[in-house]
């Protein structure tokens, strides 16, 4: 059984490492919200890093998704289906996460550059934790009722633990959502903005991912004037390292490679 990987990044605040994905628990006393679910095959491993933290699945009040792709919705059917965690989204990513429609990435494009090795692996893997099975959630809901107006500086929050701020960043999928947390100072950006990925060159950095991944890249790349003007200095992406600074400069340094892909 291989080793749950994982680090806190701020108070409360853990992200774990799957199959080449990340995953965030937020905690807030005993209760856990879970920031996206891996692919199917990082189920144990998800279940694996609640425990780390000395929760069981039962403690986790809800999981709020970025987007419906498979891998990030992986694990979201057995948590609902064995645990009764309520599955949250954006309105706009319910028909994604249902499968009345299909936003997913170009695999027909990944097999143009399968003879990157990096790329080769990282297929591999994937196809072993589920990348060719495609994944509905027919338990996926819209986002609870927000907080009310007068609720304090994080109006917006999600009323769950860590109080997230969905933040719309639609181009990924069309109901693609970021989430602030303002106690901590921490986006995390799911497919909106990434550190590092094996159809990216060889580096750790802030990037868009290839426009083949993207329902709709022209917006992709404009959700990046609503990540820069979050107040935030921690980046926790879908994929790759944890990246510090304020993100408004990582969403520059996105843009400066833009046209590379």
């Amino acid at each position: 059984m291989s080793e749950v990987r994982g680090h806190q990044v701020a108070d409360d605040v853990f992200v774990f490492t799957g199959t080449a994905v990340n995953w965030v628990l937020i905690r807030e006393g005993s209760e856990l919200t879970l920031v996206d679910a891996g692919w199917r095959g990082d189920t144990e491993q998800v279940e694996r890093s609640i425990r780390s933290l000395g929760r069981e699945p039962q403690d986790l009040r809800a999981v709020v998704l970025t987007h419906a792709h498979a891998d990030h919705s992986g694990a979201l059917n057995h948590l609902h289906d064995t645990y009764g965690v309520p599955l949250y989204m954006d309105s706009a990513e319910v028909p994604n996460a249902v499968g009345t429609v299909d936003e997913s990435g170009g695999p027909l494009d990944v097999a143009k550059i399968l003879y990157r090795p990096r790329v080769a692996l990282w297929a591999a893997q994937i196809v072993g934790v589920g990348a060719l099975r495609h994944v509905t959630v027919p338990d996926a809901q819209a986002f609870p009722q927000e907080a009310g107006p007068d609720d304090g500086p994080d109006d917006g929050a999600l009323d769950l633990p860590g109080r997230p701020v969905p933040v719309a960043t639609p181009g990924h999928t069309s109901g693609h959502t970021s989430y602030l947390l303002p106690s901590a100072g921490v986006l995390i950006s799911g497919d909106a903005l990434v550190t590092a990925h094996p159809t990216l060159p060889d580096v750790v950095a802030p990037r868009l991912l290839p426009g083949f991944f993207s329902n709709d890249q022209d917006s992709a790349v404009r959700a990046l004037s609503t990540l820069r003007t979050v107040d935030a200095d921690t980046l926790v992406p879908g994929h790759g390292p944890t990246w510090h600074g304020p993100i408004s400069r990582a969403v520059d340094e996105a843009l400066d490679h833009v046209s590379e892909h």
